[in-house]
């Protein structure tokens, strides 16, 4: 075990950003913190980083008191922010020499910069980076160190399907040279990719935690029904479509989870005759259940609401 964590509490005036949660994470392990945004996931791992302080609760990092011994702590961690201030005026080069230069231990600029795709713009000044280019420097940044845990803190957002997938594989190379990887996102399948573990959190509060798939196979044993329709059905017909356990509809689009696939989609197609709306009927499917349909049926929202 390398981080534990009993019962933080954190609050901003009424407010509680994180109500009382506890968890472990052990060596090697990629966990994966699971939330929307202003669930208390940012707060909870600046809080393990020694960044911000706790109203209540305890919280050990590699076997040290993360209130105690702060500075100890940061030499063996590697901390990726998700909103980075980075010297606009320096090259990729010097920031990360800069950078690794803070600590006991650094690898190497030439070996952080190919493992990160950067080898190109070394010379370049960060100010005239791109966005995804930019992301890749700031987890860099978190690596220059070669750190027992490397903590990164929604490191794809606003990245490109194809940047975010480079970026993937940064991370699934460190789970397999055993690091310690604490993520936290907002996209389910960036989770149920790289985590062995994820903590859901809302409301500052842990409502579920397990590996991805055993997390999906313990709140569903339904598939997903998913398209579109303008107006869609009401939930109140939604729910009396035979096989229907629960249903979610957001705008146009409609989530049915069913556990009698053939009876729910004859059902739908029914509906879409009688009512004349064959032809706003669109993009009808069935797939199986994913962490976000986990977080449907916990919160009964989208985590990106």
């Amino acid at each position: 075990m390398v981080i534990d964590v009993d019962n933080l509490v954190k609050k901003y005036g009424s407010i509680i950003a994180v109500d009382g949660i506890g968890f472990r994470v052990d060596s090697g392990e990629a966990f994966g913190m699971l939330g929307p945004n202003g669930a208390g996931k940012t707060t909870t791992v600046e809080i393990i980083e020694g960044l911000r302080t706790a109203d209540s609760g305890q919280v050990s990092v590699l076997g040290m008191d993360v209130a105690r011994v702060p500075a100890k702590i940061k030499q063996r961690i590697g901390i990726q922010l998700q909103a980075p201030s980075l010297l606009p005026l320096v090259s990729v080069e010097e920031i990360l020499q800069l950078f690794g230069g803070f600590y006991e231990r650094s690898l190497p600029v030439d070996d952080v910069l190919e493992m990160l795709s950067l080898q190109d713009s070394r010379k370049v000044l960060v100010k005239n980076l791109s966005g995804g280019q930019q992301q890749r420097l700031s987890v860099a940044m978190a690596l220059i160190n070669d750190p027992d845990i490397a903590f990164l803190d929604e490191p794809t957002t606003g990245l490109d399907p194809q940047a975010r997938r480079g970026l993937w594989s940064v991370i699934e190379n460190m789970r397999g040279k055993g690091k310690t990887i604490f993520l936290t996102t907002h996209y389910m399948e960036e989770a149920e990719r790289l985590c062995d573990r994820v903590a859901i959190i809302d409301h500052g509060q842990i409502i579920a935690m397990n590996s991805p798939r055993e997390l999906i196979n313990e709140y569903f044993n339904e598939s997903a029904i998913q398209f579109e329709m303008e107006p869609p059905p009401s939930e109140v017909i939604l729910k009396s479509f035979p096989g229907t356990t629960q249903v979610i509809v957001s705008g146009s689009e409609v989530i049915i989870y069913s556990d009698n696939i053939p009876a729910t989609m004859s059902a739908i197609l029914k509906y879409a005759e009688k009512t004349g709306l064959t032809e706003q009927l669109k993009d009808l499917y069935v797939r199986e259940p994913t962490l976000e349909d986990v977080f449907l049926k916990l919160t009964g929202r989208k985590i990106r609401e």
